[in-house]
């Protein structure tokens, strides 16, 4: 369950891997956008329906094999974002 004023609204990740992911994969990742980045990472973003959906895609980047490097979750409002590395650092907030 999601918190009460998210309800009824997607809200937008951007999913940060290490590894390339063809674009063709967008349909099995949600119809997330596929974004190959510098370096050999990839970007997955888009509408994600719930929590429950998060987890899914994060359990089928995990099945894959990728590292995970980042999850960012992207608000309306410009600089608002709630960050969440992969990599074992701090969370890192911005409102």
């Amino acid at each position: 369950m999601g918190h009460p004023r998210e309800q009824g609204k997607q809200v937008v990740y951007r999913i940060r891997v290490r590894g390339a992911i063809d674009a063709g994969w967008s349909e099995w990742f949600h119809g997330l956008a596929i974004s190959p980045q510098a370096g050999g990472d990839t970007l997955l973003t888009g509408p994600v329906r719930d929590q429950a959906a998060l987890h899914g895609l994060l359990a089928k980047i995990r099945d894959l094999g990728l590292p995970l490097l980042s999850v960012e979750r992207v608000d309306a409002a410009p600089g608002a974002a709630e960050r969440h590395s992969g990599c074992g650092e701090d969370e890192i907030t911005k409102r």
